[in-house]
């Protein structure tokens, strides 16, 4: 295999996305699916695809810096980029073959007479290598916006909310490679049963635990073949899931026999764990919006063996609808800030915009929720959001109009504090 094999996934991928909607992870493993290649290649595909969208803001710093207000056609950049990463974030290549293997790149995409400028721009980088690194620290205090990799309206609500530390702290996670999850599926298998059968798959994995976790249901995965490969996983001993999802599910509180409602269930995650905290008794309807969705949550109701779950598709807005449930989660639709870490292009889709457009649906999905609830009920809202907007003045804005509805709790896990994605869970609780 070609070492420049990786480098040319990287750049189709990377080419597709510049015209494109679909998120840089779905483009890439469509990418994936058009060729076979070894699993190394695959991960160094990856690294440098997510790499370049992660970094796109400090890349174009250093490369306007050379290029004195040229412009340059989007593959060309893409390029630049591509092998500016190499240099400065990807400490297995050397310098001197990220350089080569980039221009002979250039020169098989028609970039032939290209190919001098964009040598010149990385050696020059090359020769400028340790001053640029002082520079690339030097922004993360002076332009944490640049420095970082973010958009500059995000880093400013961030640090007028949490200052400049804190915020800090959130952007350099938000950069981090997501860490991967499994929880244990209790309907399947007892903890032993499962890490004993990860030590003979060749899985490696920590012990993980919150207080919302509690001890030998979450495990942070180390090394492992493909997942989808493993026994366990063919067989429904454990579901990827981030821990901060587990914490709606376990506010919510389940309780067998009890018809629960979970408004918006796809792909089934939370849906599957409630069903787990009921023991697999009892009545869940998932509903969604989108009929191609429910596929996921009936794959993953079968895989992992729960019975309880009827899918359904959801009713119209101005639907009827009789308040027959015990509980109801409100997992809601959101700008997803607090996994940006795990969405790598989300942090140049986000608009502050959407999130005033989010807010009004989210209030719709808890008006519907109320509804359908029945007095002495137990209502979650949840999102991936850290913004107020979307989490407790949602909540605030609910109370007042639903005075039949009491906040039971509230609670935000934060990145930079509790070392999961971010989350928020309200439970409201309506009066008899």
């Amino acid at each position: 295999m070609s070492n420049q094999k990786p480098r040319e996934i990287a750049v189709r991928a990377l080419r597709c996305h510049e015209n494109s909607i679909d998120y840089i992870e779905d483009i890439l493993e469509k990418e994936f699916g058009r060729i076979s290649i070894p699993t190394v290649d695959r991960g160094l595909a990856q690294e440098l695809t997510y790499g370049v969208v992660r970094w796109r803001a400090t890349l174009d710093r250093l490369i306007d810096q050379k290029a004195r207000g040229s412009t340059q056609k989007p593959t060309l950049r893409i390029l630049l980029r591509l092998g500016l990463y190499q240099i400065f974030w990807l400490d297995r290549i050397p310098n001197h073959a990220s350089v080569n293997e980039t221009v002979e790149m250039a020169k098989h995409l028609g970039f032939g007479q290209q190919a001098g400028f964009l040598n010149a721009v990385l050696r020059g980088y090359i020769r400028e290598q340790s001053q640029t690194e002082r520079l690339l620290e030097d922004l993360k205090v002076q332009q944490p916006s640049l420095g970082f990799s973010h958009p500059e309206w995000l880093c400013a609500r961030w640090e007028a909310r949490w200052g400049r530390e804190k915020t800090a702290r959130l952007l350099e996670w938000n950069n981090r490679p997501a860490q991967i999850f499994a929880r244990l599926n209790t309907l399947r298998a007892e903890p032993s049963k499962l890490l004993s059968q990860w030590r003979d798959e060749g899985v490696e994995y920590d012990s993980f635990s919150r207080d919302w976790t509690g001890e030998n249901l979450v495990f942070a995965l180390k090394s492992f073949p493909l997942l989808r490969s493993l026994p366990s996983f063919v067989q429904g001993l454990f579901y990827v899931q981030d821990p901060s999802t587990l914490l709606a599910a376990r506010a919510l509180n389940p309780q067998p026999s009890e018809l629960v409602l979970d408004l918006c269930a796809a792909p089934g995650g939370k849906t599957t764990f409630i069903a787990q905290e009921m023991g697999n008794r009892g009545r869940i309807i998932a509903e969604d919006m989108a009929a191609d969705r429910l596929l996921l949550i009936r794959q993953n109701c079968t895989r992992l063996g729960v019975t309880c779950v009827e899918e359904r598709q959801s009713p119209s807005v101005n639907s009827q609808l009789p308040a027959l449930y015990d509980r109801v989660l409100v997992d809601a639709p959101c700008s997803n800030s607090g996994v940006i870490r795990r969405r790598i292009d989300l942090r140049w889709r986000i608009r502050l915009g959407e999130i005033e457009r989010l807010r009004k649906a989210q209030l719709e999905l808890l008006d519907r929720a109320a509804s359908q609830l029945k007095p002495g009920g137990t209502l979650a809202y949840s999102t991936c959001s850290l913004e107020p907007e979307e989490n407790g003045e949602v909540t605030q804005e609910f109370l007042r109009v639903h005075p039949d509805f009491k906040l039971q709790s509230e609670r935000e896990l934060l990145p930079f504090i509790d070392e999961v994605d971010g989350a928020y869970v309200a439970v409201l609780v309506k009066e008899q």
